[in-house]
């Protein structure tokens, strides 16, 4: 903070320093408001299955394990880079959009293992959050089943905010509930997902990948979404998707929100730039702020295959808590920002806690990515650092932001492999087994759940860790922290471990870089841990969410303590929740589709005064066949006595905890 750049040259002089912004990747617009929305009244669905249970927008089907159906826009007549509906859909035949880049699993590094224990008295409070079942069950019923459910947690003034996929809720610092299961639909005022109360059915938008902030400055609430606008009558995508971010009027989350919709399809309508091979989806989009702005990063992935660079949206603060009826956003394409012929890819914005900017060059954003997807042996020894200046003039009529990138060498972590779970009941996967038992559409549990019959016995899935991309990044104590999914070596045994890094960044007009002031790696023996979400206070205190997953565990939630000074020296990992089952969800199984066990894209850590909210997901219930198909209560089937829905079973663990 207003710290001088060249008392750091010797620490930085090994890497080469890229400054101003690259020709043609910045553009401006203006987004009107499009009004305000409050959290409504909460309407809880009922048990059973519905057709659709999986949204048009999202399919597993063979070709397709992660990416939209149906996709394209009209494009503009004899420009470059644009498509027809006809060729984009012809395209989408041939491409798998899995949202990830990553070529090959990378080689661990030997990394000790730390022991397990259960939670200590640094924990203030701990409770289940959202689930599949409030999930789905929300909005009347009128909801998706989805997989997978992606932690956007949020806290202050008192209250905690959850918001996944597609639903959020507000609990205050004991845990007690504020507000029932609310769609996230519902809270941005669109029709629901589907409406099933109408015959034929309709569609709504599609919602995914929420995210929350709690500005301690400002004291407002910001709330992001990535929105896939549908056909009312079948579902599938337009081609059109947009960044909604609701901005609260006060400190208090149940009060009304102004909405923004940014478009980000960047095909060269509703005023976004044309980026090649667009239509595009504004995929894994995620907040960052500092003193002067709110900025939103995606991944820009083109409808018909491959993958354009991550973007960055800054806008003002000061405008976006005023309510304006229309915002500035300057839009700025890492595409021209490349490290051996690559661009940026999850580029996490940096938040802070209260007061803790970085004030250098007229305010600075700092944010972080990682680079192993984009190597053929699956490792990279190097993070990117980059850094917004000039973010005061965000509140100017004409803002100059600067956009710079460097590297900084680390240890080596890689693209980890997925994660063996621990045996155990599986009802869903054993419903689609059984060729006994009777049912009112002929023997055998498969029928409650597809006409056609299985072809092959389904096993249970091993999950889906992350393709050592960055998740959360916080910039607080003059020190940028981050952390991220890794392969390691335990006993000679590779799996799936975390890296995390302390770095300590500096910043001037024309250069930014940083120096490791340290770095681990965090293992179990015969366990996995995945999808971490750091958080530290001003005095380096940190604690790292994540979930536990192997041999001795379903998926549970875990965190473990560090310090900028110590990493996690003398600390173990502590299991804050045991999960009770193994993941049983559809997407896992053959008979929805290419298998693929989808498991949460990300936690969430959130400081809140001294205390450090995590959010992760678990598996909170246990279930028997016999439970999931039980006839006694017809209403209540699948339910598993009231704890999952029919095709899901994911649950989060929200705790409060002091570093």
């Amino acid at each position: 903070m207003n710290r001088n750049f060249s008392g750091l040259a010797l620490i930085l002089s090994f890497a080469c320093f890229t400054s101003s912004l690259a020709v043609g990747a910045t553009v401006t617009r203006q987004i009107p408001s499009s009004g305000t929305v409050k959290i409504p009244a909460t309407t809880v669905g009922v048990d059973g299955l519905s057709s659709p249970e999986t949204s048009p927008v999202f399919s597993n089907a063979p070709d397709l394990a992660d990416g939209p159906t149906a996709a394209g826009t009209a494009g503009l007549t004899g420009k470059s880079g644009t498509q027809s509906t006809t060729s984009v859909l012809a395209r989408v035949a041939k491409f798998k959009i899995n949202r990830s880049i990553a070529r090959t699993q990378g080689k661990g590094q030997w990394t000790e293992a730390v022991g397990r224990e259960a939670p200590d008295r640094r924990v203030q409070a701990s409770f289940d959050g959202e689930n599949s079942r409030n999930q789905r069950l929300a909005s009347n019923g009128n909801q998706f089943s989805i997989e997978p459910p992606d932690q956007g947690l949020c806290a202050g003034n008192g209250y905690v905010m959850e918001s996944l996929n597609d639903v959020m809720k507000v609990y205050n610092r004991k845990g007690v509930a504020l507000s029932g299961d609310i769609a996230l639909n519902a809270f941005y005022g669109y029709a629901p997902a589907i409406n099933r109360q109408v015959t034929p059915r309709v569609f709504g938008p599609s919602i995914t990948d929420p995210a929350c902030y709690f500005d301690p400055d400002v004291r407002r609430w910001f709330h992001l979404v990535l929105t896939l606008d549908t056909d009312p009558a079948t579902g599938a995508q337009t081609g059109t998707n947009h960044l909604d971010l609701a901005v609260s009027s006060s400190a208090d989350p149940l009060g009304s929100w102004t909405v923004y919709k940014i478009a980000v399809q960047d095909d060269g309508t509703q005023g976004t730039p044309q980026h090649a091979n667009c239509p595009c989806l504004g995929d894994y989009p995620h907040i960052g702020a500092d003193a002067h702005g709110i900025y939103l990063t995606t991944n820009e992935f083109p409808f018909s295959g491959g993958f354009n660079s991550a973007q960055i949206y800054a806008i003002s603060k000061k405008a976006l808590i005023s309510g304006s009826t229309s915002i500035q956003v300057v839009q700025l394409d890492t595409a021209d920002y490349l490290l051996e012929g690559n661009p940026g890819f999850t580029v996490w914005p940096a938040v802070s806690p209260a007061g803790d900017f970085e004030r250098s060059n007229r305010g600075t954003e700092y944010l972080l990515s990682s680079v192993a997807v984009f190597s053929n042996s699956g490792n990279d020894n190097r993070l990117r650092v980059w850094a917004i200046g000039n973010t005061g003039s965000l509140n100017d009529a004409a803002p100059a932001l600067t956009l710079l990138h460097n590297v900084v060498s680390v240890d080596s972590y890689g693209v980890p492999p997925a994660i063996p779970q621990k045996a155990g009941s599986a009802p869903l996967r054993d419903c689609l087994n059984d060729r006994s038992m009777a049912t009112p559409a002929g023997v055998g549990c498969w029928n409650y759940l597809t006409t056609v019959l299985p072809a092959v016995p389904e096993t249970l899935a091993d999950l889906d860790p992350n393709d050592s991309r960055m998740q959360q990044v916080f910039f607080t104590g003059d020190r940028l922290y981050g952390a991220l999914d890794t392969v390691v070596n335990v006993a000679g045994q590779e799996q799936t471990g975390i890296a995390y890094y302390v770095l300590n960044p500096a910043v001037s007009a024309g250069q930014v870089g940083a120096s490791v002031t340290k770095q681990g790696q965090v293992a179990l023996a015969g366990n996995s841990v995945t999808r971490p979400a750091i958080a530290a206070l001003p005095n380096g205190k940190g604690v790292i969410g994540f979930t536990v997953a192997g041999a001795d565990h379903y998926p549970s939630a875990g965190y473990i303590h560090f310090s900028r000074d110590r990493g996690h020296r003398g600390e173990t990992v502590k299991i804050i929740a045991n999960g009770l089952g193994p993941d049983d969800e559809f997407g896992a199984y053959n008979a929805f589709g290419t298998p693929r066990s989808r498991w949460g894209d990300y936690g969430a850590a959130a400081v809140d005064g001294n205390d450090i909210w995590l959010g992760s997901e678990y598996i909170a219930h246990g279930c028997t066949l016999a439970q999931y198909a039980s006839l006694a209560d017809p209403v209540a089937q699948f339910s598993c006595n009231g704890s999952r829905v029919a095709l899901t079973n994911w649950a989060t663990r929200i705790s409060r905890v002091t570093p």
